[in-house]
């Protein structure tokens, strides 16, 4: 009798043990440690992110002063901070607090259930306030719109609680990151001042070489002269200067000369095609579109619409898309106002053809024969097609074919959609569109691209996963 009571009470002893066990193991494959009764980032669609940037690409059309590479900047903090906001639901993934330790992101509280979607949205309607506080009331409306809208929806999904605690971590993360992006003097409200009137551009170089001036026909001030200043979030110091441009001459057997030649041939002889890349890529034009950075964002949006991923892929995706466009622009832009190479517009009717023009024109004005406003050395569009390339091949693969629908009935404008067997593909056709337009040199656009790939490259070696 004894021995049957000890065999049964071994028995129970046995499966007892085995049911912490199981337990045990069921609770680590349900998610991080820290908040085991939370559901992974990964366990929802990306609409939250996708109908932020929807409506970043509305208001990014009419915001003053967020034109490149201000626009880039903002992108990289608002994709960094939603990042931060649902990684603690990433269980491969981890904080890049450290990277950015003056960056005091706020933790989860220990073993408490959280809805990372409320995280998000939080975290985009807070970072959108801060960076947006100009735009029209018709636009921050949206904003509170947006917002409502998904916590309404959410509303269902869990409790009141829950979602609270959601909010609140998403919103204090968004906080930290703005005031990370605060300590950024050169960057963070230089928004507020595009065309500084301190800035004097220098005439002539060390070898009285004639340097980029304000050109024909508007002489507009140079666009954020002082961007190289700006802080990067993954180039190193020694990558941020481009290499020296081909030597100024004006002589007819000079390679720079040749340059401007191919330009100066381009527009005389532009086909349908020509015309088509030029004007496809363009996003020159404040209120016409939006500009060169958002242009990949919406490339983005298209993409992840059609692939329908998580939240975990597509914060990834966003963050590391903003913060590459944000690095190759302030290497591009710190290089433009060092070497200050004269655009086409100036050298080809300084030197070649006094009636020369381009043919970058404002459809909604009678301005044409137009010229950014900034030295022509390297291309910033380069620079936001070969990072944004460069990432969204990251994430997405190579040889992804797609079909860029962003232009898709415009009339001003040749919009019609262009189909691409790659992201290179069509990070490269960007990039050397501005030669057909008329507003670049082809070295502008190779060292464009070379410091976009970079730039992509730098990011995605950040410390993403554990």
């Amino acid at each position: 009798m004894k021995s049957l009571l000890s065999k049964n009470k071994l028995l129970l002893v046995c499966l007892g043990l085995a049911f912490v066990f199981v337990t045990s193991c069921r609770k680590d494959s349900d998610g991080p440690s820290n908040n085991d009764s939370s559901k992974l980032t990964a366990d929802y669609n990306a609409s939250v992110p996708k109908a932020w940037y929807d409506l970043m690409l509305e208001i990014d059309r009419y915001s003053p002063g967020y034109r490149p590479p201000a626009a880039a900047r903002m992108m990289a903090y608002v994709g960094l901070a939603a990042y931060e906001s649902v990684v603690p639901g990433m269980p491969e993934y981890q904080s890049l607090v450290l990277q950015y330790p003056a960056m005091a992101i706020p933790r989860i509280a220990s073993g408490e259930k959280y809805h990372w979607p409320s995280s998000a949205n939080a975290a985009y309607a807070t970072m959108f306030r801060y960076f947006y506080p100009h735009i029209k009331p018709a636009d921050l409306a949206r904003i509170d719109q947006l917002e409502a809208r998904f916590v309404n929806e959410f509303s269902l999904e869990e409790s009141d609680d829950v979602l609270r605690r959601s909010r609140n971590f998403g919103k204090a993360v968004a906080e930290a990151v703005f005031q990370y992006s605060a300590t950024d003097v050169a960057g963070h409200e230089a928004f507020k001042n595009p065309h500084p009137s301190n800035y004097v551009p220098p005439k002539t170089g060390v070898n009285g070489e004639k340097l980029w001036q304000p050109t024909y026909p508007d002489f507009t001030p140079g666009l954020f002269p002082y961007w190289g200043n700006v802080r990067p979030f993954a180039l190193k110091s020694a990558e941020m200067r481009a290499k020296p441009p081909i030597p100024y001459s004006e002589d007819p057997s000079s390679n720079f000369y040749q340059q401007a030649s191919e330009t100066r041939f381009r527009i005389k002889n532009a086909t349908f095609e020509d015309r088509w890349v030029a004007e496809f890529w363009s996003d020159d034009f404040a209120e016409v579109t939006f500009e060169p950075a958002a242009r990949q964002i919406a490339i983005a949006n298209q993409i992840v619409e059609l692939e329908d991923i998580s939240l975990e892929r597509a914060v990834e995706l966003y963050a590391k898309i903003g913060m590459a466009m944000a690095d190759a622009a302030i290497a591009v832009w710190g290089s433009k106002y060092i070497f200050n190479v004269r655009r086409p517009i100036e050298y080809i009717r300084d030197v070649m053809d006094p009636a020369w023009t381009t043919i970058l024109n404002q459809p909604y004005s009678s301005e044409k024969s137009l010229t950014p406003p900034f030295p022509a050395y390297p291309s910033g569009h380069a620079s936001f097609g070969g990072s944004g390339a460069g990432i969204l091949t990251h994430i997405f693969g190579d040889n992804y074919s797609f079909t860029d629908n962003c232009h898709v009935n415009r009339f001003e404008f040749i919009g019609a959609p262009r189909r691409f067997s790659s992201f290179y593909e069509a990070g490269i056709e960007n990039a050397y569109s501005r030669v057909p337009l008329g507003v670049h040199y082809r070295m502008d656009s190779d060292e464009g691209l070379r410091l976009g790939y970079l730039a992509a490259k730098r990011v995605i070696e950040l410390p993403w996963k554990k």
